[in-house]
């Protein structure tokens, strides 16, 4: 049930009234003063307030509103005389949601309770959607497709994993290399799972210092630290229902490891700054490009949470490891970036085929996709050739036994380098019309460096800084 906070200086009204209301099932607590309540308030939030309005001290008016200051969705219901109902409204207008006059039965006092608290859960729900929607919107990879393509005898092994992982509640851990959509099996796991029709929250583990990541977990109250101006629901409250994967878990801090083996352990969360335990039912899904044995081993990781993450293990494979499935992958990008970036592309041909077969493809999957998409910008076909593609795809490296790129020829690999580099801003220079900022922003980098590079291979001269054309 619901935790109710009652605060008035009269103790018999006060004690009757949290009697009446645990007799209900609820969970109260009882405060003699408006500051007690207060400070009872900012430990720990509460589904509902009920506060006398004549007070010694903090009033029922200014409770009701240090209340909504500390936390906008408040719930406040005012208890007064017949004769002080002008003091009631004002006491609304600080944002009190109703008010109950002296003298009232405990069933009257019981249907306004039931009120206010399912206004209660509507703010909480607007609230965690909200929230939902924001982390949502901030998640980039949500661009992203939603497939696992490749028919290659790995690909199909693993989507047979993921089909049996997924109708069970079991924690995932699932392990490969950067670029190789980790966070695409996190997906198929929750849309083939039961909780298809809940959340799915994801955490960049590696992108969020100590202190950001725990708020980012666990959420955080008003006044936590320094910058809490009010309260944070956390990815695991949001995920409530659905799946939470926690990308790269290998780089997440020990303090934090304690705090998330707590949580799988229990089914418990606290928001930092906050008292108030709160259960949550969530399917984790982690990854990692990291050894995390060897990660044990070293003493950076929690051997008990990583038994605890590792119930069923999950490997996908580096994409020079399944070559077979190059070209499906490629078509798949060519439709999906075509229609953007140039709408006249509908495939490609043999030739560049066969040069990104010859690629080992050490940025995996993501480094495919950036090298189509990058084509695209250059094809002046309908179809993709060599020719449009990076130069350092179209230049015909081999692979050695290793499955490692080898340039051909004896030229030292950093005039190598510099040559391909040489080679890709010409291009973009010449598409761009000889506009900097539009060549920039074809090459993905500051117009400053820009400028640099085109100094640098004789485009401009030295200090140069004309006027775009």
């Amino acid at each position: 049930m619901a935790r109710i906070l009652v605060i008035d200086d009269h103790d018999t009204l006060r004690e009757g009234m949290a009697v009446t209301l645990t007799r209900s099932g609820h969970t109260v607590t009882a405060a003699r003063s408006g500051t007690d309540g207060v400070a009872a308030y900012k430990k720990s939030p509460f589904d509902l307030v009920v506060t006398d309005l004549k007070m010694d001290g903090l009033d029922g008016i200014a409770v009701t509103r240090t209340l909504k200051s500390l936390d906008s969705s408040a719930v406040v219901m005012v208890v007064t005389a017949f004769g002080t109902i002008e003091t009631a409204v004002q006491a609304m207008q600080e944002g009190a949601y109703d008010f109950i006059t002296k003298p009232f039965t405990p069933d009257v006092l019981r249907a306004k309770v039931e009120k206010g608290l399912e206004l209660a859960s509507a703010r909480r729900q607007v609230e965690r959607l909200t929230a939902r929607t924001e982390a949502l919107e901030s998640d980039a990879s949500l661009s992203h497709g939603n497939l696992l393509i490749g028919d290659s005898e790995p690909m199909q092994r693993l989507v047979s994993q993921v089909r049996k992982a997924a109708a069970t509640d079991a924690t995932v851990l699932v392990r490969g290399e950067s670029g190789t959509g980790k966070e695409l099996v996190a997906r198929m796991l929750h849309q083939l799972s039961p909780r298809k029709d809940g959340p799915f929250i994801t955490v960049h583990c590696a992108a969020l210092a100590e202190t950001l990541l725990e708020s980012e977990l666990f959420g955080h109250e008003r006044g936590a630290f320094t910058g809490a101006i009010k309260r944070k629901l956390g990815r695991f409250e949001l995920a409530d229902g659905g799946t939470l994967f926690l990308d790269e878990i290998g780089e997440i801090p020990h303090s934090v490891q304690t705090k998330l083996l707590r949580v799988l352990q229990e089914k418990e969360i606290q928001r930092v700054g906050g008292e108030q335990t709160l259960k949550v039912d969530v399917r984790v899904v982690s990854a990692t490009h990291r050894d995390l044995q060897a990660e044990v081993k070293a003493g950076r990781f929690r051997e008990d949470l990583f038994y605890r993450l590792h119930i069923v293990p999950l490997h996908l494979p580096p994409l020079r490891e399944r070559p077979e499935d190059i070209p499906a992958l490629a078509r798949h990008f060519i439709a999906r970036h075509a229609p953007r970036v140039n709408r006249r592309v509908n495939g490609l041909d043999d030739g560049a085929l066969r040069a990104l077969a010859r690629h080992a493809w050490p940025g995996n999957v993501r480094e495919l996709e950036n090298a189509l998409e990058q084509a695209l910008v250059f094809a002046e076909s309908d179809t993709l050739s060599e020719v449009d593609l990076p130069p350092h795809l179209a230049s015909a490296p081999v692979r050695s036994d290793a499955g490692l790129p080898v340039p051909m020829g004896d030229r030292p690999l950093p005039d190598i380098l510099e040559d391909l580099e040489r080679q890709l801003i010409a291009r973009a220079y010449e598409k761009a019309g000889g506009v900097k900022t539009e060549t920039a922003r074809l090459l993905g980098i500051k117009t400053s460096a820009l400028y640099y590079k085109l100094e640098k291979y004789g485009f401009i001269s030295k200090g140069e800084r004309p006027e775009e054309g």
